[in-house]
């Protein structure tokens, strides 16, 4: 019988235990990297490939590769790989730039931004400043009032809510509710027609 080869063990450090618990407690977006985070968690606490699969509830192939690959390239090799194709040229720091710059700052002495203000003032291309505004649900040319946010997690909040409209979990349905605080039911501006007597109420 061949010996199984001995498993190099998974140490973390704190910073690695701390993104991964972050990333493990997902519930709406991102599942395939919670899962991943969690995998990496428990293999962290010791014990077996076959042992960790039953805990996670997953197979043994699929922990002996996410294992494989944090103990290859730590939490980058969490994340899927490039897929064939045209490479991402526009990274998560510049739509970032972009948003704070549209939330938190104003083009001179323009009131707002427009895709060619920003992508002057950014570098990028106006059909990229309108791809970024239009995932964000961004839109300052469309306000009369403009107000910003102060919330410095806003950018990790709102990718959280696209990614859920973009990747909801499998078989849930993505419903949106907005609260119209400034509308309210009123009534009918014509008066309502007396029923005739020949017609039903």
């Amino acid at each position: 019988m061949v010996p199984t080869p001995k498993l190099e063990p998974v140490v973390l450090t704190d910073e690695e235990r701390s993104v991964l618990s972050g990333w493990a407690r997902r519930r709406k977006t991102a599942q395939d990297l919670a899962l991943r985070s969690r995998i990496v968690l428990r293999c962290a606490e010791g014990g077996s490939i076959g042992e960790v699969a039953a805990d996670v509830g997953v197979s043994r192939p699929t922990v002996s590769k996410w294992r494989s690959r944090f103990v290859a390239n730590r939490l980058e090799g969490l994340s899927d790989e490039p897929r064939p194709g045209r490479p991402r040229v526009i990274t998560d720091d510049r739509v970032e730039q972009v948003i704070i710059k549209t939330l938190e700052e104003t083009p001179g002495r323009d009131t707002h931004w427009s895709t060619r203000s920003m992508a002057s003032a950014t570098g990028m291309s106006q059909s990229a400043i309108s791809r970024i505004w239009r995932a964000f649900g961004l839109k300052p040319h469309a306000v009369e009032t403009w107000k910003l946010s102060t919330d410095p997690q806003f950018v990790d909040k709102v990718r959280d809510v696209v990614g859920l409209y973009l990747a909801p979990p499998q078989n849930a349905l993505v419903l949106a509710v907005d609260e119209k605080s400034q509308m309210q039911a009123i009534d009918r501006s014509a008066p309502i027609l007396p029923i005739m007597p020949t017609t039903p109420s």
